[in-house]
């Protein structure tokens, strides 16, 4: 299933699971996400679909055990021998009839020029004719190149979401503002019939197909500090692109735009200047970040107030995932707004534009000065001479002397490192030196205890191809 940012495929990826699920048909399934790092991997796409299904089907399991069991370094193989022997094999073995779903493929890493995943599948597909297989994605050039490989071609069907019959979208998107809307009424005193049938009709015109701009426009509307009225008055009298809404099929970039602009322009009216800088920094966070972190680990990154991270956040709450606790991760309610944001061209109020080579130095020199400032020997009070296995509290102790923000920055500064402009050269390399010189060992230790000593050599290997750039 092919669909542009915001039509709805992984919704629609979710709910399909599900039914399959509830059917007992469902064998496995991988929900790709640039938001987390194990999530847009493509080495642990096979690995974690063979699992599922071993946990599930006792026949695939019999096949599936012994093979690691003898090859437990598969799972570092490339990814044709994950698929051939972690699930190729034990399914001609088993002959299982099940369906996968891979929702989102076009988010997880990938330099090939067609997509590696289906270029896998092309060379294995027509061996397991039983096995069904779901995949949605943006019709990026790659995710389209490899659908279009000979052997895919001939075993697959393609559905084109935004190319749905435009009445049929905007009904369904005008009748979930009316469940919705019925519900807050429901809920709100003194809304009587609101709101009248024509303006239903209005922010259905101005979806234009998208129901990513329907979700945003009630969890902007139901916030429950504001008045319900004033709110939708104040989407419907930001300015429209007569060229595109409501006249053509689906234009993310010319729809999604007003309405994330109009929502920070709202959620940030009152704030000085001065607090600018901050907001673009809390922003980049949340958007940068390897995995996404709570407002407190933010704060710690950032060497912010905690209150303050979590208001900044809280008034922009329609556009994330945002829990009341503030040691909850926080994370984009959808891929379009980081896209929005980080682009001149789409977010033309320098206010909120994100740069993310700036915000990836102050992520970076965050991390640096967190570990150079916290990290010790033997952060978790180890006895003498013991490995971590023989430490029956080992995750206790992790949790209670590696609190999150230094967890993450041990595990992720690199991937800020690689993400800088030449030009932060000056600022950042003392930091570096400082931590390579005197943290080393205590960051290395940190990294056994979390069970990530294997990310040491990435994060090293990063560190030398910036050095040797710049």
């Amino acid at each position: 299933m092919n669909g542009l940012a915001g039509t709805g495929k992984s919704t629609i990826a979710q709910t399909v699971a599900e039914r399959v699920f509830a059917d007992g048909q469902l064998g496995a399934s991988f929900f790709c996400s640039r938001d987390f790092e194990d999530r847009s991997n493509l080495k642990l796409i096979f690995p974690t679909l063979a699992v599922q299904l071993a946990r599930k089907y006792t026949e695939f399991r019999s096949t599936f055990i012994p093979l690691v069991q003898s090859n437990p370094g598969v799972v570092h193989e490339s990814l044709y021998n994950q698929m051939s022997k972690l699930v190729i094999r034990p399914f001609k073995k088993s002959r299982i009839s099940t369906m996968i779903v891979i929702d989102a493929l076009d988010e997880c890493k990938d330099e090939e020029s067609t997509s590696a995943i289906l270029s896998v599948l092309e060379q294995f597909v027509s061996q397991v004719p039983r096995v069904k297989f779901f995949v949605t994605g943006r019709p990026e050039p790659r995710i389209r190149e490899g659908f279009h490989l000979p052997l895919l071609a001939k075993a697959t069907d393609i559905f084109i979401l935004h190319e749905v019959e435009s009445s049929q979208v905007s009904s369904d998107i005008r009748l979930f503002f009316s469940h919705r809307f019925s519900g807050l009424r429901a809920r709100r005193q003194g809304l009587g019939d609101w709101p009248a049938e024509g303006l239903l009709d209005v922010l259905c015109e101005r979806a234009a197909g998208l129901f990513i701009y329907a979700m945003a426009t009630v969890k902007f509307i139901e916030n429950q500090n504001s008045n319900p009225r004033k709110r939708l008055d104040l989407l419907l009298q930001s300015p429209r692109n007569s060229a595109y809404e409501g006249k053509t099929k689906f234009k993310p970039n010319t729809t999604l735009d007003l309405l994330y602009m109009t929502i920070l322009q709202e959620a940030f009216s009152d704030n000085i200047p001065e607090d600018d800088p901050n907001i673009r920094s809390v922003f980049g966070a949340v958007i940068l970040t390897a995995n996404p972190l709570s407002p407190s680990a933010i704060a710690t990154l950032l060497g912010f107030d905690t209150e303050d991270v979590f208001l900044f956040l809280l008034s922009v709450h329609s556009l994330l995932i945002l829990q009341e606790k503030i040691d909850s991760p926080v994370q984009s309610f959808h891929k379009s707004f980081p896209d929005f944001i980080v682009d001149p061209a789409r977010c033309t109020n320098q206010r909120f534009l994100i740069s993310p080579p700036d915000h990836h130095t102050e992520l970076l020199v965050g991390c640096l000065e967190l570990m150079n400032q916290r990290l010790e020997k033997n952060m978790c009070r180890l006895p003498d001479a013991v490995i971590n296995s023989e430490v029956n509290d080992l995750q206790d102790r992790t949790n209670k002397y590696i609190e999150g923000g230094l967890q993450y920055a041990s595990r992720s500064w690199h991937k800020h490192l690689i993400g800088t402009a030449p030009t932060h050269m000056v600022k950042i390399t003392p930091i570096l030196h400082q931590f390579l010189e005197e943290k080393f060992l205590f960051w290395l230790e940190v990294l056994s205890v979390l069970g990530t000593a294997r990310e040491a050599a990435d994060a090293l290997e990063a560190a030398a191809k910036w050095l040797n750039v710049c």
